[in-house]
């Protein structure tokens, strides 16, 4: 149903595919981490060359806590600051990492993980969580994923 080889060969309009085949597989569904279950699932679909993909949620405003994901068993909690993730959500700015080994304080879950690309949600101004992407590449991700990850969490926010 979902694979990554029907998607457009052009990034743009590949991400143009993901978020209208997201807003369609989530349009009437209301729980929030069956909805973001599914966009875990959706991502890990589209994406090639990647390790973990899934969420980690904003608890209390103070930490990250883990959500839905597809991949091998993460870290669980990480402070706001701290890592990717973290210092994703204390700025609620998209962060493109290259290289995971020459990111001050990165947070190892998966010793293969090489690169990532960390998206803050945020819904009316409160931050939700993270969308956190991982692959065992050097410089996996581009600005195009940036661009198009973006996107697709504002079409996500929809249904949180």
């Amino acid at each position: 149903m979902f694979t990554s080889t029907s998607y457009s060969a052009d990034p743009k309009e590949k991400y143009e595919q993901l978020t209208f085949q997201l807003d369609a597989l989530l349009t009437g569904e209301t729980n929030r981490y069956a909805n973001l279950s599914n966009a875990s699932a959706l991502l890990n679909q589209f994406f090639d060359r990647i390790n973990w993909v899934g969420f980690y949620l904003n608890d209390h405003n103070k930490e990250l806590v883990l959500g839905p994901f597809q991949g091998l068993p993460a870290c669980i909690r990480i402070p706001f600051g701290k890592g990717v993730c973290g210092t994703s959500a204390l700025k609620q700015e998209t962060i493109i990492v290259a290289d995971v080994h020459q990111f001050p304080g990165h947070i190892a879950c998966d010793a293969a993980s090489r690169s990532e690309i960390v998206v803050p949600i945020v819904k009316e101004g409160q931050l939700i969580g993270v969308l956190d992407i991982d692959s065992p590449e050097v410089n996996r991700f581009t600005e195009e994923d940036r661009v198009g990850l973006e996107k697709f969490t504002d079409v996500l926010v929809k249904f949180l």
